[in-house]
């Protein structure tokens, strides 16, 4: 199947994006939009298609585009952020999933639901139950997925903004995260440490490359140990608002995004 990837470019209104977890600094929308073309560019680079989903320039977290909707196999489900300001950021992402024929579905009220909370590894959906969603999110997410063969497993989420804001996983599998974020790490199956926070992210591109941030040299490293090859970008405008390389695209058809 082609390797798809929904994009969105940063809104001119970025540097009012929200942040939960951290202070607030300066963010240069300019440098954000170089950054986000690299980004996009080291996905084609891999041979993934990338697909730009309509502009959101009243939103300005529009650019976190994994938020929006998840992916199990064919079906689209579409979230219903826990912060109300972001909830119309989803309907040009349903338009673009349908025109590419998956079947759609919707987190509804009272649910809510962010993308970045989901972390799939093979058939099981990790799901974190946090800020951004709910326990009626986390019923609904269920009910859409496990009758498509789903194992879905509810985590705690309350050290970061999202689940994958912690933890993401290497192409075997193995769970990864910088461990003081974690809130319950022996719930993984496999888990292991990074040295840094940006560490715990990475974008399975294929062929064993990992798509990362250039701002952990360290996991980078520790990745390349274990056989893999880092591929850095710098995302650094977008870590200034809680953002990672997970969170500025949806995978299609690939159960380990």
């Amino acid at each position: 199947m082609p390797r798809t990837a929904l994009v969105r470019r940063p809104s001119p209104r970025l540097a009012e994006g929200l942040v939960t977890h951290v202070e607030r600094t300066p963010v240069d929308p300019g440098r954000a939009l170089e950054q986000w073309e690299g980004y996009v560019g080291a996905l084609r680079e891999h041979d993934w298609e990338t697909v730009e989903v309509d502009p959101a320039d009243d939103c300005p977290d529009g650019v976190f585009v994994e938020d929006t909707v998840v992916m199990f196999r064919n079906v689209a489900l579409i979230a219903r952020s826990g912060a109300p300001s972001r909830r119309p950021e989803t309907a040009a992402v349903e338009e673009s999933v349908a025109r590419l024929g998956c079947s759609v579905n919707r987190i509804r009220e009272p649910g809510t639901l962010d993308g970045g909370d989901v972390l799939k590894i093979g058939d099981t959906v990790y799901v974190g139950r946090g800020g951004r969603t709910n326990a009626a999110g986390v019923r609904q997410l269920r009910a859409a997925f496990e009758p498509l063969g789903a194992r879905v497993v509810a985590v705690p989420v309350s050290r970061v903004l999202h689940l994958k804001s912690a933890v993401t996983a290497l192409p075997d599998g193995t769970v990864i995260g910088c461990e003081p974020l974690v809130d319950r790490p022996s719930l993984f199956p496999r888990f292991l440490p990074v040295p840094e926070e940006q560490g715990a992210h990475v974008v399975l591109l294929g062929g064993g490359k990992l798509l990362m941030a250039a701002s952990a040299p360290r996991s980078a490293e520790l990745f390349t140990d274990l056989g893999y090859s880092p591929v850095p970008v710098n995302i650094g405008e977008f870590e200034k608002l809680e953002g990672c390389v997970t969170c500025l695209s949806v995978r299609l058809r690939d159960l380990h995004a």
